[in-house]
């Protein structure tokens, strides 16, 4: 299989295409900078936010296209919403690719879409679109619109994943954003106080290696043409509090965390746990990792890199 991934260089996006790479699959990526954990996958740097379909130089047709580049740090687009905008110029740059190659999409979208919801239900089709929580989940909404439109109108095969928090190896690149898990193990293993913004927030963490056994199904159901049209959750399927977490990471450290808590900030959901119903039935996406067992493990690949080397 050929797989063209936009967005190679980041977490997701690096780990998927190492995969599929391990089990024989061919892999080009496309981002707007180099990947700084790995040189086996050929990338061009290119702004998919400043191309048109045309001007998408890669090489020879695909199998599909995993389509994960987006910025994502949802606190940061309510501060630069022009960057939500950008979003969606990626995705439609994208879709046109696939449209006039007629390539099947996979679209990397996000928990955010289903917005600040205290009641327990997280089904796919129950998303409320009426009331976007931040200009990051208006920037999904519309992605996943787009998608459905061009399956819609020119019978594009597609499938969108919702993601939910996913951590582990290749997360810690703060140059491109910063994640909570790793920011928060480099500073209590350091002593340093850390800000709790929300602590009542329960949420669905989700182990890299869980993400990328779902998103390898996914790709390999779209392919066979198994899976078309269909949203499916890709997370863990147990909700968390920020408190857990910290106190996972001070336990697997041996420190006593400084923490301040502050209330959740503007446009951040407070409780998100994903019904994987679809994803069993689908994909036979099993989830092996509870955040007891993938933070330890997060914790040891940052020692293991060299980040944590004197704790």
């Amino acid at each position: 299989m050929r797989v063209l991934i936009t967005g190679s260089s980041g977490q997701i996006g690096t780990n998927v295409g190492l995969a599929l790479q391990d089990r024989g699959d061919e892999v080009f990526g496309i981002d707007w900078r180099e990947n700084t954990w790995t040189d086996r996958i050929p990338t061009r740097i290119q702004d998919l936010s400043k191309v048109t379909a045309g001007e998408l130089e890669v090489p020879g047709d695909f199998d599909v296209v995993l389509h994960l580049a987006a910025y994502a740090k949802v606190f940061e687009l309510v501060e630069h919403p022009t960057r939500a905008l950008d979003n969606l110029t990626m995705c439609f740059n994208v879709l046109e690719y696939c449209r006039q190659t007629k390539t099947p999409i996979v679209f990397g979208s996000s928990r955010e879409v289903y917005g600040d919801i205290h009641r327990h239900i997280t089904e796919e089709s129950e998303a409320d679109f009426v009331v976007a929580e931040s200009p990051y989940s208006a920037s999904k909404i519309a992605g996943e619109a787009y998608i459905y439109s061009y399956a819609e109108c020119y019978g594009l095969p597609c499938l969108v994943f919702r993601f939910s928090n996913v951590y582990g190896r290749y997360d810690t690149d703060a140059e491109r954003m910063e994640r909570v898990i790793p920011l928060f193990v480099q500073r209590i293993a350091r002593s340093e106080p850390i800000t709790v913004y929300g602590p009542e927030k329960v949420l669905d963490f989700t182990y890299v290696d869980d993400c990328v056994a779902g998103v390898v199904a996914g790709l390999d159901a779209v392919r066979q043409g198994r899976v078309q049209r269909e949203t499916i959750n890709l997370a863990f399927g147990q909700g968390s509090t920020l408190v857990d977490l910290v106190n996972l990471i001070a336990l697997a450290l041996r420190k006593t965390p400084e923490v301040t808590y502050e209330p959740a900030r503007a446009g951040e959901v407070t409780r998100y746990v994903a019904d994987l119903g679809k994803a069993r039935r689908l994909l036979d996406y099993q989830p092996r990792t509870p955040l007891t067992a993938g933070v330890p493990q997060a914790v040891a690949w940052q020692r293991e890199i060299g980040l944590l080397k004197d704790v």
